[in-house]
């Protein structure tokens, strides 16, 4: 899979974009291509490492658009396919994390993801994810980071998870508005398209609903999980009816 090349029909169905547009950002050099006997291709590490920091960069218009287009194209829209029951587990959430630095909430985010017993190569995952921070931060405003590898490989994970963390001090993480972050989220899939509907959706249930709000108000698992189960309802209904 690292090693696959999209064609521009392939790149147009994993982002979610016309084929027309795709081509205007490959003129324009704002999309990493290359050009192969007249006919563009996209190596799938470039564009996979793209189309992560673009999801992450989104307007509320145009995340609530790939959210809403992703949803229809990898998840029926009925609870029985909500991410968070099938991802996320109680014992996989960490709500008073003691690290104070950036490697170390990234190394103890990895030690929580080895709590799950899901995760194949634990030296591997840190390095990524500590190559995907060099490449561009993964914090956003409002005090959240959503961490995940370079790189999505399947032999790295025996399934898919995600698993949270909140410090109980606020830690520089390099947000865009140079705002410190309390609440971390590691997301590790196998599929690269999961992996995208995946960040849109915690996008989403961090930016359009109470739900930071309300983690930082217990420091009890179970609650974590009941309140990310409600506010994940709440955007699965606000999908239903923009």
């Amino acid at each position: 899979m690292p090693f696959r090349v999209f064609n521009l029909a392939e790149a147009a169905e994993y982002l979610q974009l016309a084929e027309e547009a795709i081509e205007e950002l490959a003129r324009r050099g704002e999309i990493p291509c290359e050009r192969q006997g007249g006919r563009l291709v996209f190596r799938h590490n470039a564009i996979d490492e793209w189309a992560s920091r673009r999801v992450l960069g989104f307007s509320d218009e145009k995340l609530s658009d790939f959210h809403r287009r992703s949803t229809a194209k990898y998840h029926d829209l009925s609870s029985e396919a909500a991410i968070v029951p099938a991802l996320l587990k109680p014992e996989w959430i960490e709500p008073a994390m003691t690290c104070r630095s950036k490697p170390s909430v990234i190394r103890q985010m990895v030690e929580l993801a080895d709590r799950t017993g899901l995760l194949c190569y634990r030296d591997e995952l840190l390095e990524s994810l500590i190559e995907r921070e060099k490449l561009c931060t993964t914090a956003l405003s409002g005090g959240l980071a959503l961490l995940h590898p370079r790189n999505h490989e399947p032999y790295m994970f025996e399934d898919s998870f995600v698993v949270i963390g909140r410090t109980l001090a606020q830690v520089p993480f390099g947000s865009p508005d140079r705002s410190t972050t309390d609440v971390f989220f590691l997301i590790c899939c196998q599929d690269d398209r999961i992996h995208l509907h995946v960040l849109a959706r915690l996008c989403m249930m961090c930016h359009r609903t109470s739900l930071l709000l309300e983690l930082r108000e217990t420091q009890d698992p179970s609650e974590w999980h009941r309140i990310l189960v409600a506010s994940e309802q709440q955007v699965v209904q606000q999908t239903k009816n923009p």
